[in-house]
């Protein structure tokens, strides 16, 4: 579970030893440059977003379309491309509420897949916590939730958006990344063994279908790509010059620091290296990888670091290439403690020479739900140096924070990190 973790004003007490203090009509001036840059870059993000989702959706058509290993192959590459810039926009969480209110449409997980499609009988039949853990509503177009009747006779944004969370429960994902991934790749039923999940095209060909309902599956699955293409839409609005988001960051300089700092630390430690890497890693369990049908999860992680850094940079590679720098924190950070803003840059720069470590060893040695399997020392170790690095550079965000006066902040903690006993339970 996630808890809150308060930084007090005991912190503050950092910034009295800063090497010299920018006046306030300096500090002001220059922060609102930084929020400036820090908002063109999250509407340059999920600009690149959407633009790769929308490649994605077309790969879907053509699967749907004429299904084939190449067709299917394609729609596997196309997401797995599209994952790369939402994940650099993770960052944007935790400090901004209208991302937060947002992001479980797309990013939402884990997810009881038995609720959308056929599962292998290891996956058991019934959850105590989940009435509809296996209801398979490709195969049923009427379920009951909380005793009501839900008819889902056609699958379009205004039934998956009533399926998601059905009954209150937070497992019943009906949309978003993950649920494309699932129906392209289908369950991974490899355990910490290698290989990733086996679905077959002809799930989607209809003179030739397995397991049934091709139909309705190509619908599931071409709604859940148009949905997603649609949600991307919104962010990129509410990030744009007169957007919503834009204009919440730039109306209060402090407020918007705590925005990019709270999204720093709160995304390093309590739900990268806590909740997403830690927890798999204390419990060796497969089933708690991100990317978990795809096994694209090292490449999420290694993403997520970097948006982190390019939060305090200000520097981003669009997916054509194109470089994007301008007014940073990094520069802020300097004006007042030269020596902080050089170790805060040296701990981002460590973890992602870890992530690219657990990268490399993913492309050339084994999956991440491998690596954190039981017994495997050499695995575990390249994993836990990624989560050292994390921890390590959010102690810097903390101390950037009281550098920067900004008082009390909350940042989100994880029972991995700070009561692993209580995982157990």
């Amino acid at each position: 579970m996630i808890r809150k973790t308060v930084l007090g004003a005991a912190l503050a007490l950092f910034a009295a030893s800063a090497a010299f203090v920018v006046t306030e009509a300096q500090a002001a001036t220059t922060s609102a440059a930084v929020l400036k840059h820090y908002a063109e870059l999250a509407h340059a993000k999920y600009e690149d977003s959407l633009t790769t989702a929308q490649a994605l959706d077309k790969a879907v058509n053509a699967l749907i379309a004429k299904p084939s290993d190449e067709t299917l192959k394609a729609a596997k590459d196309a997401w797995i491309a599209a994952r790369a810039p939402y994940q650099q926009t993770e960052v944007y969480r935790f400090g901004n509420p209208i991302v937060d209110d947002w992001e479980g449409k797309v990013n939402a997980w884990p997810l009881d897949e038995g609720l959308i499609d056929y599962v292998d009988a290891s996956y058991g039949t019934e959850s105590d916590e989940n009435a509809l853990y296996t209801a398979n509503v490709i195969a049923n177009p009427k379920i009951k939730v909380n005793g009501k009747t839900l008819n889902l006779s056609k699958f379009d944004a205004k039934t998956l958006r009533s399926l998601n969370e059905a009954g209150e429960i937070e497992a019943n994902v009906a949309t978003g990344y993950h649920v494309i991934e699932f129906l392209l790749w289908g369950q991974d039923l490899n355990g910490t063994g290698p290989g990733a999940g086996k679905r077959p095209y002809t799930d989607y060909d209809k003179a030739n279908c397995t397991n049934g309902h091709c139909d309705r599956r190509a619908e599931y699955l071409k709604a859940a790509s148009a949905l997603l293409v649609s949600d991307l839409k919104d962010m990129v609005t509410a990030w744009g010059p007169k957007g919503k988001a834009t204009k919440n960051v730039e109306a209060n300089s402090k407020k918007g620091l705590t925005a990019i700092l709270t999204g720093m630390g709160s995304l390093s430690y309590g739900e990268l290296a806590g909740e997403r890497m830690k927890l798999g890693l204390l419990l060796h369990d497969p089933e708690e990888e991100h990317d978990c049908f795809s096994d694209n999860t090292y490449n999420s992680h290694l993403n997520d670091a970097v948006g982190i850094k390019s939060a305090y940079t200000g520097e981003y590679t669009r997916v054509d290439g194109t470089k994007m720098t301008g007014p940073s924190l990094s520069e802020l950070v300097a004006v007042t403690d030269k020596s902080l803003d050089t170790e805060m840059l040296g701990k981002l720069d460590a973890t992602l020479t870890a992530m690219n470590a657990m990268a490399d060893r993913a492309k050339k040695v084994e999956a991440y739900d491998q690596m954190i399997g039981e017994g495997n020392k050499e695995g575990n170790a390249v994993v836990q140096k990624a989560i050292d690095g994390l921890i390590d550079q959010s102690k810097s965000v903390e101390r950037v924070i009281a550098s920067l006066k900004l008082g009390k902040v909350e940042l989100e903690g994880s029972d991995s990190l700070d009561n692993p006993d209580a995982v157990f339970k």
